[in-house]
Parts: structure tokens; C-alpha cells; sequence
């Protein structure tokens, strides 16, 4: 507290050193802003656009490499797909072949079956001719024993 000229206490005097203050801290405040804030600021949106880019990008390589995932995931599911239908194909034309040349084996046998048939068939008949000369020869003796003995 101040006295002023009358001896009265003030709380404030508003003498020259007022007007002088108030100078000196708007030209603080101009040399802060100058000196100071402008390069923070300067700073501060360089690093926000910094980090705003790199988000982007990041971001946008995201999606990119998501996509391609999946495209990956879509080529991979094709080509499992088309791999079991060669497997499919595989085993079915394996099944035809299997049934086909088990087919010509059992065509095989009874082609064999029956040839052999016919060489058993032909074997007895000549069997049964052999007989037939050897019963007719045995009986001619016996015949021309018996005449020779009456």
C-alpha cells in the first residue's frame, strides 16, 4: 500500500512505471510470440501433419495389404478347390481303369476256362476213341481165340 499526496492509502498508484509495464510485456509478448510460439506452433503442425501422413499411409497400406489377403486367401481356396477335383478325376479314372482291366482279366479266365474245357472235352473223346480201339481189338482176339478153340 501507497500513501498518496493527501496521506491517503491506495491500494494502487497508477504513476508512470504502469504505462512502461504494460510496454514491456507486449513487446515480451511479441518477442515470445516471435521467438517462441511460432516456431512451437510451426513445430506442433509439422508433427501433427507428420503423424497424420504416416496414419494415412499406414492406414492405406493396411487396407492394401488386407486385400491382398484375401485376394491371396480367395487363390488359395481355388486352387485347393481345383486340386481336389484333380484328385476326384484322379481317383475316378483310376476306378475306371482298376474296373476295366479287372473286366479283361475275367475275360481272360474265362476265355482260359473255357479253352481248357475244350482241351478236356477233346482229350475224352480221344480217350474214349483209344478205348474203343483197344475194346475192339481185345474183343476181335477174344473172338478169334474162341473161334481158333471150337
Amino acid at each position: 500500500m501507497t500513501k498518496s499526496a493527501r496521506g491517503e492509502k491506495k491500494m494502487f498508484d497508477f504513476d508512470a512505471t504502469l504505462p512502461l509495464m504494460a510496454v514491456q510485456f507486449l513487446i515480451l509478448a511479441a518477442v515470445l510470440n516471435v521467438v517462441f510460439y511460432k516456431p512451437l506452433t510451426k513445430a506442433l503442425d509439422e508433427r501433427d501433419n507428420y503423424i497424420r501422413n504416416n496414419q494415412l499411409d499406414a492406414s492405406e497400406r493396411l487396407s492394401k495389404a488386407e486385400r491382398l489377403a484375401k485376394q491371396y486367401e480367395e487363390e488359395l481356396a481355388a486352387a485347393r478347390r481345383q486340386a481336389q477335383k484333380v484328385i476326384a478325376d484322379a481317383q475316378a479314372d483310376a476306378q475306371k481303369i482298376g474296373a476295366g482291366q479287372i473286366a479283361q482279366a475275367q475275360q481272360e479266365a474265362q476265355a482260359e476256362r473255357e479253352k481248357a474245357a475244350r482241351e478236356i472235352e477233346e482229350q475224352k473223346q480221344q480217350a474214349l476213341q483209344q478205348l474203343e480201339q483197344q475194346v475192339d481189338a481185345l474183343s476181335r482176339q477174344i473172338l478169334d481165340k474162341l473161334l481158333q478153340v471150337s
